[in-house]
This record gives structure tokens, sequence and C-alpha cells, in this order.
């Protein structure tokens, strides 16, 4: 039997997952997901995988069909893949729901090239990366297959569904790049848009070095167009470039709240906005100084800066001007062209437009660069706003050649699992082993099509470790998402990720005798990156922490200036390090909650292609883990952020950190409420997103409403560099 050969009006699997949302005598019907399950490996995986005599056959059979890559596998003998087979088998893997089975089998799994059989399980996944990711290391591949079998750590989607592949696309899940102020930068970014959309990745994209509608060109006045119609470009760019139809282009646009067309680049996204400018695919987001929420505060006026004018004066493209600091100056300088508008009627655009469609995100710019350990200025992110890392301009010629190489950003992502890795016999050597594998990720990566993306990438070697499952491991062990508990363990765990993967990156400089490029210029040479660590021990201090940490080797102090000392020595071979991603089927997977959101249904509905809806119990869910899985909706943000904040402390990029709120809201969830309307207003937005500001958060992600009439508004629907 072939998979088009199978009848779903006669398959059972569907309907027992679609029994999970009928409760029982009052109670969720569990087994009935089992029971997919098990129906679901049954009818519809074993009669449809290829089988083989021996792991070396089928290898050989791959290799001679041309299914996956020569030569990785020549890096090592039969006798050991035989061995590797042999312990992962032993772990004896099973999938905990039938959506994680579903997802691994629907999108992962190698097919035929008819698509009609299976040639891979998970187990077989799990090797194939591990083998690829330890580069011929076989200690370093049974250490990575150890930590992917038991879910400890979950590479990202491009990543983990095409290593060794021999027709795959690239292993990098997003790019951010930017023009300066002329037409030809403009014109090869969205040349580079159309590569980076090919290969696979969401596009990042700065515009606000562009200068404005009606700024002079060439001395003739009222001539330029301003960013929208780059942005209306840049949108057909991504409807074009989207993979052979498989999927959409996607790309995120960022200007600065300081920039001339502010309002018309929000104004873009708009429902009732004219056709000609109206963006329907583009996300958009918007980076925020200091000073936009100090005038806010104050409720002052505020003055948007031409970036022709900014960098005719100060020599630099206007996105590299700190504008908290020339405020004043750029104010009082009559060379510099600007307007005037009223900062708080801007924030409550900035509002409207988060209420009306979850845009734009919102990138904290001052505080990123602030918490930057890197010589440099980091002057925007990426379509899920968890990567800030310097990047420099470039200068394009005539020809489109390049007069000035600049450094743009590519974005190598994993995840930890959260719960799995607090199981880890070892916390300190699945993390190292697992920077090594995102790491051989960004050696191997060579994008020749974008040059500035590749040399950032060969002098920056970074990468983005996360987790992923907060809210499930916080039900598990009765802990309430939020709560001053689950905050401390949110900081120790994040600088247990710090600290290791710290560890590991110098460990990889030390046996390379390299390091990433300006690494004596950084915070981390001179020490002061150490300071906070040396100086405060931040171990847990309550006794459920301490009881959760129990079997875990919490660095001391000693431990902080041993490894300050090693890295002011030896250097680091990574630039960055770590960033929290959202998670798209991986989490599904890795049966976990998303990211460290709270979850929003403890019983999930997702809408799949063809087959209709399939159910997704929330994982460790029981009748003793129900009153820990309260809605994200139901939630005071502030709880979230603060979750947040504990992790950010010890992260060297960002969060992708999605705000919930309801258009109709809770009573007494929010104080400032009591006495007002109940429905959702700018005024909410505005007093969570200053309290985010206030708590050092660098970026927001979608602001996600949940409508009166069950409509979600500003659901993530990119799934190109979510893990």
């Amino acid at each position: 039997m072939a998979l088009s050969d199978i009848d779903l009006t006669q398959v059972k699997y569907y309907d027992l997952n679609n029994e999970v949302n009928i409760p029982k005598d009052g109670k969720i019907q569990l087994d009935k997901d089992q029971a997919a399950l098990k129906d679901f490996i049954e009818n519809n995986v074993k009669p449809n995988t290829k089988q083989f005599a021996s792991v070396t056959a089928r290898y050989k059979w791959l290799e001679d069909n041309d299914y996956i890559e020569d030569g990785f596998m020549d890096k090592y003998s039969d006798a050991f893949i035989e061995k590797l087979y042999d312990y992962l088998k032993q772990q004896n893997f099973h999938f905990h729901s039938f959506m994680a089975a579903y997802k691994f089998y629907a999108q992962y799994a190698l097919r035929t090239n008819d698509k009609e059989y299976y040639l891979e399980n998970y187990i077989d996944r799990v090797a194939m990366n591990a083998l690829y990711l330890a580069n011929g290391d076989e200690e370093l591949a049974m250490i990575l297959a150890d930590e992917i079998i038991h879910q400890r750590y979950q590479p990202a989607t491009p990543t983990f569904l095409n290593v060794g592949r021999k027709r795959r696309g690239e292993f990098v899940s997003c790019f951010a790049i930017q023009p300066t102020d002329n037409m030809n930068t403009i014109g090869r970014t969205i040349n580079s848009a159309l590569q980076l959309s090919k290969i696979g990745g969401g596009v990042g994209i700065n515009l606000s070095n562009l200068r404005e509608a009606g700024a002079p060109i060439k001395k003739i006045e009222n001539a330029a167009s301003g960013v929208v119609p780059v942005m209306k470009l840049l949108e057909d760019s991504f409807s074009y470039s989207n993979q052979l139809g498989q999927r959409q282009g996607a790309g995120v646009v960022y200007l600065s709240v300081f920039h001339p067309d502010i309002i018309e680049f929000l104004g873009a996204k708009k429902e009732n906005a004219d056709e000609k400018i109206r963006l329907k695919t583009l996300s958009l987001g918007v980076t925020v100084p200091d000073k936009f929420y100090e005038l806010v505060e104050k409720d002052e006026d505020m003055y948007l800066f031409s970036p022709y004018d900014v960098e005719r004066v100060y020599g630099k493209p206007f996105s590299y001007v700190d504008i908290t600091e020339e405020y004043d100056n750029m104010v009082a300088n009559d060379e510099i062209h600007k307007k005037k508008v009223n900062a708080r009627d801007l924030e409550d655009e900035i509002s409207k437009l988060q209420q009306e469609s979850g845009y734009p995100y919102i990138i904290n710019i001052d505080t990123v660069n602030r918490d930057n350990p890197i010589d440099g200025k980091i002057v925007m992110s990426n379509l899920c706003s968890e990567i800030a890392q310097v990047q420099t301009p470039s200068i394009v010629a005539d020809d489109q050649s390049y007069e000035t190489l600049g450094t743009d950003i590519s974005c190598n992502l994993g995840s930890t699992n959260i719960a799995n890795m607090m199981n880890t016999p070892d916390f300190g050597r699945s993390i190292r082993a697992i920077v090594r594998g995102l790491t051989r990720i960004s050696d191997v990566e060579s994008l020749d099509v974008v040059p500035s993306i590749k040399k950032g990438n060969e002098l920056s070697h970074s990468i983005g470790l996360g987790a992923m499952g907060l809210h499930g491991y916080l039900a598990k062990n009765h802990i309430q998402y939020g709560s001053p508990v689950a905050v401390e363990f949110t900081s120790v765990y994040f600088m247990l990720l710090n600290y290791w993967s710290l560890v590991a990156s110098n460990e990889i400089a030390k046996e390379r005798h390299e390091t990433f490029h300006n690494f004596e210029k950084s915070k981390y040479a001179d020490g002061s990156y150490f300071d906070k660590y040396v100086s405060k021990d931040w171990g847990p201090k309550s006794d459920l922490v301490k009881k959760l940490f129990a079997n875990i080797h919490i660095p001391t102090i000693d431990d902080w200036k041993k490894l300050k000392d090693d890295v002011m020595a030896d250097g680091l071979y990574n630039e960055y390090r770590l960033a929290v991603a959202p998670n798209g089927s991986t989490s599904y997977i890795n049966d976990s909650t998303a990211s460290l959101t709270p979850i929003i249904n403890r019983i999930e509905e997702r809408q799949e292609k063809m087959i209709g809806k399939i159910y997704y119990p929330a994982p460790y869910l029981s009748n003793d883990t129900m009153p820990y899985y309260r809605s994200a909706y139901d939630m005071d943000m502030r709880t979230v952020i603060d979750t947040y904040a504990a992790a950010q402390q010890h992260v060297d990029q960002s969060l992708s950190l999605t705000l919930f709120v309801r258009s109709t809201m809770p009573e007494g969830l929010y104080e400032w409420k009591n006495g007002r309307t109940n429905k959702m207003t700018t005024r909410d937005l505005n007093i969570l997103r200053h309290y985010a500001y206030k708590k050092g958060i660098k970026s927001i992600y979608y602001v996600r409403t949940f409508t009166d009439d069950n409509d979600e508004i500003g659901a993530n629907q990119c799934e190109s560099c979510v893990i």
C-alpha cells in the first residue's frame, strides 16, 4: 500500500484525535489522543515505510538513488554508524501525542520522489543530524544523538529538515540586511531579498537610512519618494520569490520612530489604506530609542529628522547616529530638516495599528545597544525579533559591485527543551555539545548570492540557542506561570545556558586558535561583561527552585571568575550565542509548549491543509496539572514580561515576546481599568509597552488580540524563521 492509497474516510486516527475536544463526564478524553497516535503509526507509518536489510544497506541505497549528500557519511566507519543506531534504538523513543507523530511524518520525514513512501523514521532523522553536525567527531556524534533523541535539543526546522539531504534548502533560519541612502544599495537590497527568500529564510530589512518622501535628490526639491514605495517593491519581491510556490516569501521592514515617513509607514498596513500603498503580507517593525519614551512620558512634541541631512551632518547613515544622545543637537541644527508631531499621538497610532493587525514589532534599540557586548552598533532585528547583532553598512557602486562590503546577519538557531534539559545527566555536557552542533551550521554556511551575509557569518560565527517548553515544565511541577518562583526558575535556567555556552565557545576558540572578528574590542576581552556575575550569586534562592536544580551544578562566583580569566586569555569563537525564537512545528514534535510563552488553550486546535482540524493537548495535561494551565489571554501580561525579563538579563541577543490581550478584558486583571471601560484601548497597550521597556525588554513581537467574536488578530502566520 502507498500513502495515496489511504482512504481518509476510513482511517480512525483523525476521528479519534477529534474526540479529544469532546469532554466525556466532564473530563478531557486524553486517552483518545493516545489511541489516535497508535492507529496512525500502525495504519499510516508502518505499512508505508520502505524497509532495508541493514543500516548500511539503507544508506547505500539512499546515496545510490540521490536522496542524501555524498561524502559526509564517509567520515564515519560502518561499524560506528551501526553502534550509533544500536544506541538510538535502545533509547526506545516514542512520540507522546498524535500531533507530534503527524507533524514529523507530514513535514520532516524523507520520502520517495513520488511522495508515496517514507524513507526514514525519527531515529533516522536524529542520526542524520547527529552525524552531520558532528562532522566526523565520533564522540560528539554520540553526545548529539543522545541530546536529540531525548529531545533535550531541537535544531531549528531548516537544519533538522535539510541536513544530509541531496535536494535541500539551506540550514539557516533567517536573515537581516540594510540599504543605505542611494539607489544602488536599494537595488542591491531588493536583489538580496529575492535571493534570500528563494533560499527559504525570512528576511529583515532596515529602511531607516533612506531619505524621506519629498527630500531633495541632487538639489531637486521634493524629489524623493520615501520608504513606502520601496516597501511595496519588497513585498512584490517576496511574493515572487516564493520557493516555487511552496510558501509565501516572508519579510519585515524596520523604520526608526524618528523617521519623517513613520506615519505613512504605519498607515501602509491599515485595512483602509489605499490599494496603491497597502501592504498585505510584509511585516512592520519600529526601532524605538529611549528618547521616544521620555518625550511620551513628558507629553511633549517630538521632531522627526531627515536621514539625508543627518547623514550629511554626521558623516554616517541615520541608523548609526545615537538619537537619544544627539536629539537636542539635531533639533538645534538648522542644517537638518525636521518635522514636528506629538509624541503621544504617534504612540497612539502605533497602538491602534497593533490592535488592528498585531504590528508593528517594537525594538527598544537603546536597550539592545546598552546590553550589547560587541563593538559596533545594532540597528535592527529579524523577522521574529529575537536576533540582535551588529552590522556595518555597505556602499554599492553604479555597476552594482561593492565599493565597501559591509556585514549583514544570518541566523543559525536551535532550542533546548526545558523539561527534558532539567533531566539531563550533565547540563554542561549537553550545552557544550549543542553549541558545537550549532557552530557547525555557521561553519558550513557560505551564501555567495549575498556577499554581505557571507562576510558577516564568516567574521562572527554567530549562533542563537534558545529554549522551549517553559509553561509545560512549570505546570508539570505545579508552578503558576509568572509567579515569583517561576520567574526565579527562568533566571537560573538562562544563567546556566549563558554560562555553558560561554564555556563551549571559549573551548572552541582555544582549539582553533581563532576568535570572532574584533574580539579584542568586546566587553568579553576587557572582562567587563562578567562584572555582574562575579559580584553576585545568581543561583537559586527559594527552597522550591533549589529543589528543581538539586541535581544540576550551579556555577559559583569562583566558577565565573575562572571563566572570565579563560575568556580574556583565549577569547570566544561565537560573537553571539543566545536568542529565543518562536516555535513552530518542532514544539509539537517535542511534545512541548512553545518557546517561553504561556499556552492559549489547554486543547489547541490546528487547521491542517487537506485534512481539517487536529487537536493538541498541552504537554503533561491532566486533572492534576489543569489549574496551572491558564490561557495567555487571561493572564496579566506584566507577568509574561517579568518572565521574559528574567531570561533577557542572561541572553546576549533578544527574545520573541508576544503580548496576548482580549478585546474585552477580564474584570480586575489590570488595576488601571478599574472604573473605566473593560474594552481594550490604545492606553492599555501603551502602558504595557512602557512597562516592558522599563523591565529591560529588548523586543516585542506580535500583539495578539482575541476578539469578542472569537477571532484572533495578530496571529503569527510566518513559519520561515521559527524554530
